[in-house]
């Protein structure tokens, strides 16, 4: 198997081969100390999704792109190094975080990405959606740096058998350390459209646009509690906190947790420190995690753990560090990119030592 196939089908395996499945949620948060943490969580892994490994790519380090033929489509020297998190032991995950503190997480976005077609005589510019984070994170230092160069290439169908002969459906938010944040899609054989990430919020399916757009139903929302009324001369009070939340989507499809997320990061209270911040955001996605069974095809729930939430990330852009917890383990672990040294050729993984079972800190009486 090529590295890149091998890279495809740990993307498809991590993030989900089903439209009715995936529930990724994406945030963003702003310390005031200037730090720009970006947060989401990961849903469809599969129970041997093995998010024991870290893999780092260094810094010149050399890629080809594939295309429907194969090996032969765009290939770079990747100016900066990164890290992403692997999964199945392949050297790929949905999220990654380069030297100069640049984001990139793919979310699912299945029936509207739609790529363009292969053209030979473009090999040399054309990449699978699974070369097109790499190149982000590879090449560029700002969202400004990605927005400029996103027309020196065309992300192109490249099917796989394995997934009933489809291309991946993603799209991709990217921000960097100064807070600016973007979500790109293509659509429509080809079609890049780039959106500012409004407050950093992203899900999936369907649109940037179409959920920007629906917010509008949810106008009301406010933190602040509803007033008390007086009717008929008797007078009727709030029950308990939360009244100015009434409305407010509970459920997992990507338009009700679009809202919901936007409507918790506006209402987070101010945050001194990126690690402020960064423990904030894993509380916010609290509201997001899918137990087990909640969306899953009842005939696969038996057999695995299909649309739950197996991993909540949050990277600290200012600082280049980048925090995550399993669903088997909440314990927060943490690798900071500083210490990595990426003048060291070649690709090498970090086993970082997850367990399958919670961590527990016993008390001592």
């Amino acid at each position: 198997m090529s590295a890149i196939r091998s890279i495809s089908l740990a993307v498809a395996l991590a993030l989900g081969a089903s439209s009715t499945a995936i529930a990724c949620t994406g945030i963003s948060l702003n310390a005031a100390n200037g730090a720009s943490i970006v947060a989401r969580t990961v849903e469809w892994a599969l129970s041997d999704a093995d998010h024991d490994t870290l893999v780092v790519f260094p810094r010149q380090h050399s890629f080809v792109a594939q295309t429907p033929e194969g090996l032969n489509g765009l290939s770079w020297k990747g100016k900066f190094g990164f890290l992403s998190l692997g999964a199945y032991g392949e050297p790929y995950g949905p999220d990654g975080m380069n030297e100069a503190g640049l984001y990139v997480g793919m979310y699912y976005f299945p029936d509207f990405a739609d790529f363009a077609p292969y053209d030979p005589k473009q090999a040399a510019r054309s990449l699978s959606v699974g070369d097109m984070m790499r190149w982000m994170l590879s090449s560029f230092s700002t969202v400004a740096e990605v927005r400029a160069n996103l027309d020196q290439l065309r992300v192109v169908n490249v099917e796989d058998p394995r997934f009933g002969g489809a291309a991946l459906p993603f799209h991709w938010k990217v921000q960097d350390a100064s807070g600016e944040s973007i979500v790109i899609e293509i659509t429509d054989g080809g079609k890049v459209q780039v959106f500012e990430s409004f407050m950093g919020v992203i899900t999936n399916s369907p649109g940037y646009g179409w959920h920007l757009t629906n917010l509008r139903n949810y106008l009301g929302l406010s933190p602040a509690a509803a007033l008390p009324v007086e009717l008929a001369g008797q007078v009727f009070s709030p029950l308990g906190a939360g009244t100015g939340l009434r409305g407010l989507p509970g459920d997992f499809t990507p338009p009700s947790r679009f809202v919901r997320a936007v409507a918790l990061t506006a209402s987070a209270r101010p945050l001194a420190t990126g690690e402020d911040a960064v423990f904030e955001a894993f509380r916010i996605l609290d509201s997001f995690n899918i137990p087990v069974g909640t969306t899953g095809a009842p005939d696969r729930i038996a057999k695995d753990i299909e649309s739950a939430t197996q991993i909540t990330t949050a990277a600290d852009l200012d600082n280049r560090l980048f925090y995550f917890h399993t669903m088997s383990d909440r314990q927060v672990r943490m690798i900071d990119l500083k210490k990595i040294d990426f003048r060291t050729p070649g690709m090498r993984t970090i086993t970082q030592g997850a367990t399958t079972r919670q961590t527990i800190r016993e008390i001592k009486p």
